[in-house]
């Protein structure tokens, strides 16, 4: 049986948010020394941050259609999809517009997912849904809950937490018939992006497991205890700063000719707490 569905709490008490300290000085050193920079061409500054984003853009594309594509053939079309779909948040964005209503997500979700957007236009499932050990909202729940979730973000000071809030919530929500995951990502890296950080990822197949480990265990925890922050999706949170912390380390990288341009050793441990 379905049970009531509410929102978690946006004030998010005792969520240790200082790991984004260190990512907003890795950004901001971004962009000094575009700005800035005496040492180095400012020409050729921006040519490498340009491209280092469009290899994060690149790899966004790919790794969303790797983390739910089941065949060769999916995972091309996913990719055409989620490339149609940057292309439409560079295009606002460079427009001056953000993830700001429940449109947005229609919009992003045709793109993204046009067979399933075909086959429900413009609407929310009906259905219900179950993903793994979860369950989604009630049907009849999801539109309010959507809409509450565009009108309380704003509560969230950091936009990086703002992002990654949007991402559990809209996941837990699961508002349409397929395609949530692409999705929330998605539109989380919208947010992010809007506002001048990096894009995030899921890097290979631990991080994968890991992800979808602290997205269930933080969901049951709240199904069995609403309106308490648990450690598991204080857990989820952490591991987004990390994943947001690895792109801009990586901008900057490649900005400074850093002989160390790629992501950390795919066999690294992600489970170990970042110490800075």
């Amino acid at each position: 049986m379905l049970c009531v569905m509410n929102l978690l709490h946006t004030d998010l008490e005792g969520l240790d948010e200082s790991p984004l300290v260190e990512l907003d000085e890795t950004v901001r050193s971004i962009y000094r020394l575009i700005v800035f920079s005496k040492s180095h061409n400012q020409s050729d500054l921006l040519s490498r941050f340009f491209e280092a984003m469009q290899h994060l853009r690149d790899i966004l594309s790919i790794k969303n259609a790797q983390q739910e594509a089941q065949t060769e053939e999916e995972a091309i079309e996913y990719l055409a999809n989620l490339k149609l779909g940057i292309e439409l948040i560079v295009g606002e964005i460079g427009s001056r517009r953000g993830l700001e209503s429940p449109v947005d997500l229609f919009r992003l979700f045709r793109l993204i997912a046009p067979e399933a957007a075909g086959r429900h236009p413009n609407r929310f499932r009906h259905t219900t849904v179950q993903f793994g050990p979860c369950m989604g909202a009630k049907p009849s729940q999801i539109a309010v809950l959507v809409d509450q979730l565009f009108a309380t973000l704003p509560e969230i000071k950091h936009p990086v937490t703002r992002a990654v809030y949007l991402h559990h919530e809209l996941v837990r929500i699961h508002p349409f018939v397929d395609g949530n995951g692409r999705l929330c990502r998605m539109a989380k890296n919208w947010m992010l992006m809007y506002n001048l950080y990096p894009p995030m990822f899921i890097k290979n197949v631990f991080d994968k497991h890991l992800y979808i480990a602290r997205l269930q265990d933080s969901f049951l925890s709240i199904e069995q205890e609403p309106n308490v922050l648990h450690a598991a999706t204080k857990e989820f949170f952490q591991d987004e700063f990390r994943r947001l912390r690895a792109s801009a380390t990586f901008i900057l990288n490649r900005m400074l000719k850093n002989p160390d341009l790629e992501f950390p050793d795919e066999k690294e441990d992600l489970t170990e707490p970042w110490n800075g």
